[in-house]
């Protein structure tokens, strides 16, 4: 792989370049040996976007919401970048671009970023890549990060700790009404959207989801109370309505220091996986070791517990 200049393509990142800012996110999504180099350069510029999470159940409307979302903040004259996470190709491995189709009418809309993400067999709807692709964003200077999930259904709460602000989207006559009284996917959100709310069926998901809020952990006069906004994406109504929620939900954790947390157990989180992944790289150096060997035949043949093994194969790591 040919090395790249990185303070160059950093520097052209910050002027809007959109060339650049896809070559960083590839040489993240690569894993580059210049990664290192990249998240360093960029550590002192990030911190000034609000990343906002969107998630929900396939046929939603994720992606005309995003888009209608883009629309709105460009009139606030905010710059955006669009991370659209889609299900990786069974036969490339790459992404299906599905979100980046529906939101063409951004294409050509210089303050506007926007890049599909294959997940890559990452589960919790997001790609792995997810955190520093976001890093990337918010130092090439966008106000606005939205983060569209797979839309895999309940288990995709993995973007509660990876936004800001995390909405969940429904619609009325997808079951989602009966999903209001399980766990999961309907737990993570601070903003709750109910799309389609021209269909049959809309007030009463709502009145499902009122309920559910009440029923949930106590609160007091203080707390954040998730709002619950009825909306139509594909004509653009209540977009205005989430964007205010969005706002009062940001100025909130402000007033209270939530978002500090947040961005901080963010920054911890992605902190321990890039341990974790440098420890499982190196423990595949030695899969094959003879003392990986030995200590298997130890176990098998009942001489050693596994417990016991594993520490003396993480001993003989740390030592090495």
């Amino acid at each position: 792989m040919t090395a790249v200049d990185v303070p160059q393509l950093v520097a052209q990142a910050r002027e809007g370049r959109p060339r650049a800012v896809a070559r960083l996110i590839s040489l993240v999504e690569g894993a580059s040996p210049q990664l290192r180099e990249v998240m360093a350069a960029l550590a002192p510029l990030t911190g000034g976007a609000y990343v906002v999470g969107l998630t929900g159940s396939p046929g939603v409307g994720k992606s005309t919401s995003t888009s209608a979302l883009v629309s709105a903040y460009r009139k606030a004259g905010k710059r955006v970048g669009v991370l659209a996470v889609d299900p990786s190709s069974p036969f490339s491995g790459g992404a299906l671009l599905g979100d980046r189709v529906r939101m063409s009418d951004h294409a050509s809309d210089p303050g506007v970023y926007i890049r599909s993400m294959a997940t890559r067999g990452h589960l919790g709807g997001l790609a792995w890549a997810a955190p520093q692709a976001i890093r990337v964003l918010d130092a090439a200077g966008c106000d606005v990060i939205l983060v569209e999930t797979v839309g895999v259904g309940q288990s995709e709460v993995e973007i509660a700790s990876q936004a800001d602000t995390s909405v969940v989207l429904l619609a009325p006559g997808m079951g989602d009404g009966i999903q209001a009284a399980k766990a999961g996917i309907l737990e993570i959100g601070d903003v709750y959207v109910v799309n389609k709310a021209d269909r049959d069926g809309a007030d009463a998901t709502a009145r499902e989801l009122n309920h559910m809020l009440g029923l949930g952990e106590a609160r007091g006069r203080h707390d954040w109370r998730p709002p619950i906004v009825k909306t139509v994406a594909a004509r653009g109504q209540g977009i205005d309505e989430v964007v205010e929620a969005l706002e009062k939900h940001r100025a909130w954790m402000d007033e209270r220091g939530v978002l500090a947390e947040r961005r901080a157990a963010r920054a911890a989180r992605e902190v321990e996986t890039i341990a974790v992944t440098a420890l499982r790289a190196r423990m595949a150096d030695v899969h094959g070791d003879a003392q990986l060997g030995a200590l298997a035949t130890r176990v098998a043949e009942g001489d050693l517990d596994p417990y016991a093994a594993a520490d003396a194969l993480l001993a003989s790591l740390t030592e090495g």
